[in-house]
């Protein structure tokens, strides 16, 4: 195989550009970039042996390879991260971020710009503050900035128009442009004084604030000098509960990381000022990449997606094509980025402390691992299961007197929710309140042969007592899944008959398992059977939501089926309908400022429609 593949090498550029590997099936299993195409792949096709054991692997099951001749390596790069997020290539480092962290955003081209939470970051004329690793910090932070500065609290991208301001007003919070005519220039003066308090700019903000100060204590205007005097103590408590880390003042990201056998932390600490502003961490499940690999893989994917590249970021290791990475950061910048690999000196005390960091890290995780497994034993051994309950699925089901009939299934793995794997089920066949023909319902469309999520769990929970459980047993012999994996029922304690605590039966058995001194492990069942209950509520709730706007947009004069439908899917719910303006109504397509006015009416809103 190799010496076909390496007959196409004559043929390759010996530009730069980008490789693609392909297995057997035409699947692109790894992208590369290179300044000398040919020479790289040669590397892989003509050596008899290799140095590193990923790439000998890799070459393995490489049975194709494609080329992409680039202009420059900056282009090859940029080219090779496009094809990594886009393909997502399997002995790739892939830089995944399971938590999708808050971030402050400002929409500063709006006339009164508010401060909202986003989860997710837009490619839109908005400003970006974040991620915020910690969600207690952003509340610390955002609870400071409520206080201090006037910004409107309401979330809505335009000023809705209202008959009277909010609480926020009546507490000193808010200037309430949504009642009173309120100076754009003022506005925008305390949205940038915002903006510098989140880039770290709290000193430059105080000298500022104090200067303003001064002179309306000189002009007399002690009303406003008194409140500025304020917004200074409050900033100044801030400056004070933060760690100074450099005397230079210098925007830096100092990465650190660390590794064992199963996993690889990458930490970043963000250093604004001098002052230590944040830390996050990454985690990589890969057992077969050097630390020079996953290190640059992970500066290429994080800093594409990124909002602020800082002017310095310092690194363990080098990196084999720094002057490439160094271009690359300064264009998306539009200004000088230096990569270091500092030897000695204050910086490397820095480095130090984000290894440090990222060790904590690693320790961390691998003591709750042990803490799972162990957990996982104990439920193992208590229940007598065949095996290790390494994935476990709860259902769920949630309906008010059969109408919006629905099922929730969780998925926990080695312990823990594995939230991308949660499904939600419509009952299609029961339109009464009957739980047992909704739970044989979801169960067979679940393991039915043809489903697509054909992985099976160790352990199958359903909520219910004995009823609920004799429906699940019968369901699986049905699909002859009976002997596949083991199920319990778990049903909640009967507070009439005075019951200690939840029961969990066991097919066979009649009365529930005793658990004794072993409560951990019912309380792990427990937060499971929570976690399916929540999750079947919740989109109870939402199918709910939705019925109840179908019905009431079908008493409206001029609302018909497309108007229905547009509105339905604009606004899915009473709340969003409530929010919107007679303005966001009419540009639904299909409605139009008459239809809209009516639809706003209905709703019970008070203020005035906006012109």
């Amino acid at each position: 195989m190799h010496k076909k593949l390496s007959d196409k090498l004559p043929s390759v550029s010996s530009g730069p550009g980008v490789y693609l590997m392909k297995d057997t099936n035409g699947k692109v299993i790894y992208v590369g970039k290179a300044a000398h195409l040919k020479k790289r792949l040669a590397s892989y096709f003509v050596r008899k042996s290799h140095p590193d054991l990923k790439t000998g692997i890799l070459v393995k099951k490489i049975f194709s390879f494609d080329t992409i001749v680039t202009a420059s390596e900056k282009e090859a790069l940029i080219l090779e991260s496009t094809l990594i997020k886009s393909y997502k290539p399997r002995y790739n480092v892939i830089l995944k971020d399971d938590k999708r962290y808050p971030s402050f955003r400002i929409a500063v081209k709006s006339d009164y710009p508010s401060l909202q939470i986003v989860r997710k970051m837009k490619n839109d004329d908005a400003v970006y503050f974040g991620p915020f690793a910690s969600a207690g910090a952003l509340r610390h932070t955002l609870k400071l900035i409520n206080k201090t500065f006037k910004l409107r609290k309401c979330i809505s991208e335009a000023v809705k128009p209202r008959s009277r301001p909010c609480l926020n007003y009546q507490m000193g919070l808010c200037h309430a442009p949504c009642c009173y005519h309120v100076d754009k220039q003022m506005y925008h003066k305390m949205v940038n004084e915002v903006r510098m308090f989140l880039n770290g700019q709290i000193h430059e903000l105080v000298k500022s604030l104090k200067d303003e100060m001064i002179a309306a204590a000189r002009a007399e205007e002690f009303e406003k000098a008194a409140t500025l005097r304020d917004k200074i103590f409050a900033l100044e408590k801030t400056v004070e509960k933060q760690i100074a880390v450099t005397t230079d003042f210098v925007d830096r990201d100092v990465i650190g990381l660390t590794g064992n056998d199963m996993y690889t932390v990458v930490v970043v600490l963000f250093i604004r000022k001098g002052f230590l502003q944040g830390v996050r961490h990454f985690v990589f499940k890969d057992t077969i990449s050097s630390d020079h690999e996953i290190l640059d893989s992970f500066i290429k994917q994080y800093y594409r997606d990124t909002t602020y590249i800082p002017k310095e970021i310092l690194l363990p290791i080098k990196l084999s094509d720094a002057s490439v990475y160094k271009e690359w950061l300064s264009g998306i910048k539009e200004s000088k980025v230096s990569i270091l690999v500092p030897k000695k000196g204050n910086k490397v005390r820095l480095i130090t402390m984000a290894c440090d960091n990222a060790q904590s890290h690693l320790n961390k995780m691998v003591d709750e691992l042990s803490a799972q497994a162990d957990l996982l034993s104990k439920l193992q051994h208590k229940l007598r299961l065949r095996g290790l309950p390494l994935r476990i699925e709860c259902f769920d089901n949630s309906g008010m007197m059969g109408k919006n009939l629905v099922a929730g299934m969780v998925v926990y793995v080695d312990g823990k929710p594995d939230k991308k794997h949660y499904r939600r089920y419509t009952i299609q066949s029961v339109n009464i309140q009957d739980d047992y023909a909704c739970m044989k319902e979801v169960l067979e469309r679940r393991f039915k042969k043809n489903n697509k999520n054909t992985e099976l769990p160790e352990l199958l929970i359903v909520d219910g007592g004995k009823g609920q459980l004799n429906i699940a047993i019968n369901v699986l012999e049905k699909l002859n899944l009976k002997n596949a994996f083991d199920v319990i029922g778990i049903a909640k304690k009967d507070i009439q008959k005075k019951e200690p605590q939840d029961k969990i039966y066991k097919p066979g058995r009649v009365n529930p398992v005793n658990f004794g001194k072993d409560v951990e492990i019912l309380y792990f069942l427990q937060r499971i059977r929570d976690e399916a209950h929540r999750y079947a509520i919740s989109f109870h709730r939402q199918k709910r939501s939705k019925t109840a706007l179908r019905s009431s947009l079908d008493s409206i004069p001029g609302i018909g089926q497309k108007r229905k439908t547009a509105l339905l899917k604009n606004f899915s719910s009473f709340k969003k309908l409530r929010q919107a303006s007679v303005d966001e109504i009419a540009h639904v397509p299909g409605m139009n400022q008459k239809v809209a006015a009516m639809v706003y009416a209905s709703f019970g809103n008070m203020s005035q429609p906006s012109k």
